[in-house]
């Protein structure tokens, strides 16, 4: 069965980090377009400020997405703050007493943040936010690991159907937030959110999968 460590894992949100702070302007530029254009300079700032904190500490994966989640939740404006960071936070607690993270572990850890940006949003598949990115990810990977694919195929099949729910996002009319007073003037552009959830999934499990033994 393919596992990967936990406690060698906490590196992966520093890549992440990185991946965010170099999409700053592409982030921003697509919520520009739409919406308030803050979007990649509030998460290059909340991820970097993360980053800053776990440099040197050697941390586990569960505790990386903690200090993530808090800061998220805490230092940083915008409506993606609470969201990613509820969803990060609840990625932490499902696998903080994992040594090994298996693919049930891993399933656990994706529904328990989805359920957890649910608990305080309103948004569903199709109002053109980072659900349109984040649920058909979460199923993917279900349908991989039920169909008896190994950790590592489910982790592409997740990472592409992140990356198709993203572009769907074009051809969506915003339902949830600034973009919704837009109407049918919001089609034709990517979501900001559903693009950011696209890399951050990409990243994480690009990481795990890099891992895996």
């Amino acid at each position: 069965m393919q596992t990967f460590d936990n406690a060698k894992a906490g590196d992966i949100v520093l890549t992440l980090a990185d991946r965010i702070i170099e999409n700053r302007a592409y982030l921003s530029e697509i919520d520009g377009k739409i919406g308030d254009g803050d979007h990649g300079v509030n998460m290059a700032k909340g991820f970097g400020l993360a980053a800053e904190r776990l440099k040197g500490k050697d941390a586990s994966l569960a505790v990386a997405l903690d200090t993530l989640g808090t800061v998220l939740m805490t230092e940083i404006g915008g409506s993606m703050g609470p969201l990613y960071g509820v969803m990060f936070t609840e990625f932490a607690e499902k696998i903080e007493d994992a040594d090994a993270i298996d693919a049930a572990a891993y399933s656990r850890m994706l529904h328990a943040g989805l359920e957890g940006i649910r608990s305080i949003g309103s948004a569903k598949v199709g109002d053109k936010t980072l659900l349109d990115t984040l649920v058909p990810a979460v199923d993917a990977f279900d349908a991989a690991t039920a169909s008896g694919k190994p950790f590592a195929d489910a982790l592409d099949a997740l990472v592409s159907a992140a990356e198709a729910g993203r572009d769907s996002t074009r051809d969506l009319v915003a339902k949830i937030g600034r973009a919704s007073r837009l109407g049918e003037r919001s089609l034709g552009v990517l979501d900001a959110g559903a693009t950011s959830c696209a890399i951050i999934l990409r990243e994480l499990s690009h990481g795990a999968r890099a891992r895996l033994t």
